[in-house]
């Protein structure tokens, strides 16, 4: 008989996945049926940079599919090729495609989201953490992000945000040396190849001033959660997450124009 053992699965900012076969099994919450229609909705569209639903086990946590590839696990500073344009540009393209494909996406009347709020035409059900550390790499690609926890409604223009937060990065500036990266004069340049790969033709201080008001809003989010008891959200306050949420806020009010 094979048994099927579990191993942790390193990245994520809550941590809790571990790895069965070829399957992700996850802790599940309130959210998770409407994040199973929206991967489903995915996987029939034939977008393959997601996991795809495959029901709840006998633990009562999600089972996704397993992307192809390597995350980045948890050891810091992240490797050089993280922060390189082809990145930059692989993970503005991703995020440009996903966008298309969610567009005609309509919740189920009844979703719940972890952070809440209600869908409206004009809104997209956004990944919301399109980080480095939800990311899947195979070779020099990146395949696709896990992390789906947090998705939600929001404008194409915040979720995009989120994701220049991260990459670029626009994270406050100890925090980014401590991810390895300290050329943040180039930060400007960064942030419009980012955006010109996705497509975005605003100004660069206008998406800077969305991302502050975005960051603003995750803050606001995380404490909420977290003071309602969500396990995730009480281990991003005790790491101090939430603080180097607003040290970047702070230091973005002065970004390069």
């Amino acid at each position: 008989m094979i048994m099927n053992l579990e191993h942790d699965l390193p990245g994520g900012r809550t941590g809790g996945a571990v790895r069965v076969g070829q399957t992700v099994r996850r802790p599940a919450g309130d959210w998770t049926p409407a994040v199973f229609a929206l991967l489903k909705h995915l996987e029939d569209a034939g977008f393959d940079g997601a996991p795809a639903p495959r029901g709840i086990d006998g633990q009562g946590r999600e089972i996704l599919t397993l992307l192809p590839g390597e995350s980045l696990g948890d050891d810091k500073p992240w490797p050089p090729w993280v922060h390189s344009d082809e990145t930059l540009w692989q993970v503005a393209q991703w995020l440009r495609e996903y966008h298309a494909v969610v567009a005609d996406f309509v919740p189920p009347p009844d979703a719940v989201w972890r952070k809440g709020g209600d869908w409206e035409p004009g809104l997209i059900i956004g990944h919301n953490d399109a980080a480095p550390c939800n990311a899947v790499w195979s070779g020099d690609r990146v395949t696709g992000f896990f992390g789906w926890d947090f998705a939600g409604p929001v404008t194409a223009e915040a979720d995009l945000a989120f994701t220049a937060f991260a990459w670029v990065p626009l994270s406050a500036r100890h925090v980014a040396t401590a991810e390895g990266f300290t050329a943040f004069a180039d930060r400007p340049r960064r942030l419009r190849l980012m955006l010109e790969a996705y497509g975005w033709r605003g100004e660069t201080t206008q998406m800077v001033r969305e991302t502050r008001d975005r960051i603003s809003a995750s803050i606001h989010d995380i404490r909420r959660l977290a003071a309602a008891g969500d396990p995730g959200c009480r281990k991003l306050i005790e790491s101090g997450y939430d603080r180097d949420l607003a040290a970047a806020v702070h230091e973005l009010a002065t970004f390069p124009r």
